[in-house]
């Protein structure tokens, strides 16, 4: 069984010239949309805190938030994760409920 992914565009919220075509990956369970480092970086993404997240492993581990503006048909500014250099794009279900999507 493979994975469903969907292609967006990801920008920065305030400069949305800085934007990124990225792929998703989908129905993960994840709440927030994850995004690598370096795509918060190439956006310019401002950290506005960091979140505990427990994965159900019990594994605690502690990630720093940024608003991106994510664009899928039409747009809207969203919470994102960032994680790691390694981390998988994925699409929380909080995005695509902003979207309007059901």
């Amino acid at each position: 069984m493979g994975y469903i992914t969907v292609k967006g565009v990801i920008a920065n919220p305030f400069s949305k010239d800085l934007k990124m075509g990225i792929e998703f990956i989908v129905g993960t369970g994840a709440i927030y949309s994850i995004i690598p480092r370096y795509v918060a970086e190439a956006l310019q993404l401002k950290e506005i805190e960091k979140r505990r997240f427990w994965f159900a492993s019990g594994v605690v581990v502690e990630y720093p938030v940024a608003k991106a503006y994510i664009v899928e048909g039409k747009g809207v500014t969203s919470l994102v994760v960032i994680g790691s250099e390694g981390t998988i794009s994925l699409l929380g279900v909080a995005t695509p409920e902003l979207l309007g999507f059901r």
